[in-house]
């Protein structure tokens, strides 16, 4: 019960991350059936088209044997010796069939999904070895579908050897007496038959099959609202960490700015909403924008800038466009050389002024 209710909270569809995690862990999608179907395939070729070519390979080699069986030494060493001279011919001879079947066995594999190389599935778990998880693995759905498809594929698979066989009865009894030569190229044939319905059945039910093994993968994915938001967070940082992140950094670039504008030549004004402090210095290519702000911050640079008796300019057109335009020490654009050239200017009189009287 508390299983389904857990299932039931999983309403969101799985991220990347979540699917790439379980494929690490080895969850894939996967079909027994169709990995069975590949492998049954690749038996029915390797009847059909490699046990002849292997057999001619080694009927000689037994024809002599069978021929020169009565001179043969069955001592100890003689056998070995024998062994030794057979063995690596029947490996020879049955090498290319074994390597397909082992082919067709991986590409069964790899046709639901992507390699995978992981130890999690066969590590020891107390679950797996629990009388209670055990019965409950025995009666339960997955047990009762590969019930299902056991009955399935013994009915369709026995359908179709009684649809191939009843009609070649009597061929079939003909050749029970007759010359070994003529009784195994059809016993060859029927197999081949028998094997190719057979692989035809396995490889539909194996398709299915992997259907529904994917989407019974895909649901058991699912994640709740909660596991979304912890991933995100694990992924992007929590929303309030990054927010507090965020105001300490701008809390710090405020002070560095504000300590830059006691070292301004002027500060340009909107009056109330915009103030942009710029410096300006003999030698200098342009003026440089030592610190900008709006509304609180604006207020902030007019005090520090009268404390510090730093001459204040309204312009309220020149202050909007030096915001939108120019930022912290970078040099203000060519477009507004001209007046804040004007600017700079009135300052520098100004202070000229003031030393003139002193």
């Amino acid at each position: 019960m508390a299983d389904d209710a857990d299932q039931s909270e999983k309403t969101e569809d799985p991220s990347q991350k979540r699917l790439e995690d379980a494929h690490q862990k080895g969850d894939v999608p996967k079909s027994q059936e169709l990995s069975s179907a590949f492998v049954l395939l690749g038996g029915t070729l390797v009847v059909g088209l490699m046990i002849g070519p292997a057999m001619a390979s080694l009927a000689p080699m037994f024809a002599n044997m069978m021929g020169q069986a009565a001179l043969i030494p069955v001592d100890g060493g003689a056998v070995i010796a024998l062994t030794g001279e057979l063995g690596p011919k029947i490996a020879l001879a049955v090498a290319v069939p074994f390597l397909f079947l082992m082919a067709m066995a991986v590409l069964g594999n790899i046709v639901q999904h992507r390699p995978v190389l992981s130890v999690e599935p066969i590590t020891p778990k107390l679950s797996k070895i629990s009388p209670m998880a055990g019965f409950k693995r025995l009666f339960s759905g997955e047990s009762l579908m590969n019930f299902v498809k056991g009955l399935l594929k013994i009915s369709l698979i026995g359908v179709l050897m009684v649809l191939i066989i009843m009609p070649r009865r009597d061929e079939l009894d003909g050749i029970l007496f007759s010359d070994l030569t003529l009784f195994l190229p059809h016993v060859l044939d029927l197999a081949v038959a028998l094997l190719l319905a057979s692989a035809a059945v396995m490889i539909v039910i194996g398709v299915a099959d992997y259907l529904y093994q994917r989407h019974r993968w895909f649901e058991r994915q699912k994640m709740t609202v909660k596991e979304v938001r912890d991933e995100y967070k694990q992924q992007e940082g929590d929303p309030a960490v990054k927010a507090k992140l965020r105001q300490v950094r701008m809390e710090r670039s405020r002070r560095r700015m504000m300590a830059a504008v006691p070292d301004a030549t002027v500060v340009v004004t909107n009056p109330t909403h915009f103030a942009v402090a710029l410096k300006y210095e003999s030698g200098m290519a342009a003026p440089l924008c030592v610190a900008k702000g709006i509304d609180a911050v604006a207020l902030t640079i007019r005090q520090v800038a009268r404390e510090h008796e730093i001459t204040i300019v309204e312009n309220p057109p020149l202050a909007r466009a030096l915001h939108a335009t120019v930022e912290i020490d970078e040099a203000i654009p060519p477009e507004h050389f001209e007046a804040v050239a004007k600017v700079i200017g009135f300052v520098m009189r100004m202070r000229d002024k003031r030393a003139a009287r002193r």
